[in-house]
């Protein structure tokens, strides 16, 4: 019984230095820092906006940790219905910055690095609040495009250990306060035409809300600049600024970004598509032919794509795809509406259906918000359909009456 109690004893003891241990292992040194780490876009769509995340460096401990909330598991279940929906769960997650610098410069993205000026009480306060978010029960977000993403995290918990002794300058925020969501979104897709057009596409009037300076911060270029015009108040009542100063960890090597052929743009293609029906539509004038076949094509397809910009609407998570202006000339219902009024038996209501659906296309043209002429083109193209079928009248052949 004694021996049990001495190695009782002599176990709780070891597992009291090791809990000391382990805490002290969090416990900054007066030379940590914490800095603010700003990767710029990548090539592939899921890059394409940037990257944001926070590092705490003491090398008195042996510490350094980048906490990046942009991470997420492909071996999650349903994990495709999951990303569509909206649902997918994103994670924190922790590694040495350097071995993430590594990919980064792969990708050939500059990366800068803002080293933040706050006390010694600030920076434990950040560093407990990141290990406490990430604790397993708590590292595991829903990831919002708009809302709730890599980007908007770190400035948050920056906000938090700092109190009301941040300041952000006004100048600046009335800076970040001119652009729509969308508008945003569209300054990184110049050199991505097809990404540019479908997320233009997908998104929907939420995405057209001008932002405070705070909601421009789900890109990481704005959370870079805010912070970087932002202020602190000491104890004293002196104003430093936020930023102690800025590194360039990587600089991309200069590579001229390529235009797109043209060819590859949305918009030769719709053009392309134009010109194709309104040649056979001038061909079925000609000879006095309805041409249903093509109608039921390309009416089948935009009521396809209307049902999915209904489902992203109503069945996704996203938040950012609502009311959506496209849904007037992507109509759900021609699919499928097109395939019931062409049977023969139904002809006789084609002449209302179109003349309904040249009103739809009218209202989507003056509503779109999708940049560029693509979707102005498809919607002329659909229009010059709805316009034949909704004018159109058989010619009849003239018998002449014998006489006798």
């Amino acid at each position: 019984m004694k021996t049990m109690t001495k190695y009782s004893g002599l176990l709780a003891g070891w597992l009291l230095l090791a809990t000391c241990g382990a805490n002290a292992q969090y416990r900054l040194s007066p030379s940590a820092q914490v800095s603010l780490i700003t990767v710029a876009p990548g090539e592939e769509i899921y890059s394409s906006f940037g990257h944001t995340g926070l590092r705490v460096y003491d090398p008195a401990q042996g510490l350094d940790r980048h906490y990046s909330y942009g991470t997420f598991d492909f071996r999650t279940d349903n994990f495709y219905l999951k990303f569509i929906r909206g649902t997918l769960p994103y994670q924190l997650s922790v590694n040495a910055l350097y071995d993430e610098l590594y990919g980064w410069q792969m990708e050939n993205r500059t990366v800068r690095e803002q080293i933040l000026n706050l006390s010694p009480a600030q920076k434990q306060r950040l560093l407990d609040g990141l290990e406490e978010n990430y604790k397993p029960e708590n590292r595991t977000y829903a990831y919002k495009f708009y809302y709730d993403n890599c980007a908007t995290r770190p400035p948050n918990r920056v906000i938090e250990a700092c109190g009301d002794s941040l300041r952000f300058n006004p100048a600046r925020d009335a800076e970040l306060s001119k652009k729509s969501y969308r508008e945003w979104m569209n300054d990184y897709l110049g050199q991505k035409p097809w990404a540019r057009f479908g997320m233009n596409l997908a998104v929907g009037q939420p995405a057209d809300h001008v932002t405070t300076a705070t909601e421009s911060m789900y890109l990481p270029d704005n959370v870079h600049d805010r912070l970087a015009a932002a202020t602190l108040r000491q104890p004293n009542g002196q104003t430093v600024p936020l930023v102690t100063r800025e590194q360039v960890l990587f600089q991309a090597r200069g590579i001229a970004r390529q235009t797109p052929p043209l060819w590859a743009i949305p918009e030769f293609f719709f053009l392309v598509v134009l010109i194709a029906v309104g040649y056979f539509t001038y061909r079925h004038y000609q000879t006095n032919v309805r041409g249903l076949g093509l109608d039921r094509f390309l009416f089948g397809i935009s009521g396809l794509a209307g049902w999915i910009l209904f489902l992203l609407w109503v069945a996704t998570d996203h938040g950012v795809t609502g009311w959506n202006p496209g849904l007037l000339w992507l109509f759900p219902l021609h699919l499928p509406l097109i395939y019931w009024v062409t049977r023969p038996q139904n002809q006789r209501h084609l002449g209302v259906y179109f003349r309904v659906v040249g009103v739809l296309l009218a209202l989507g043209f003056l509503f779109s918000k999708v940049p560029g002429p693509a979707d102005g083109m498809f919607i002329i193209t659909l229009y010059i359909r709805a316009f034949y079928q909704g004018r159109f009248k058989p010619k009849t052949e003239i018998v002449p009456i014998e006489t006798a």
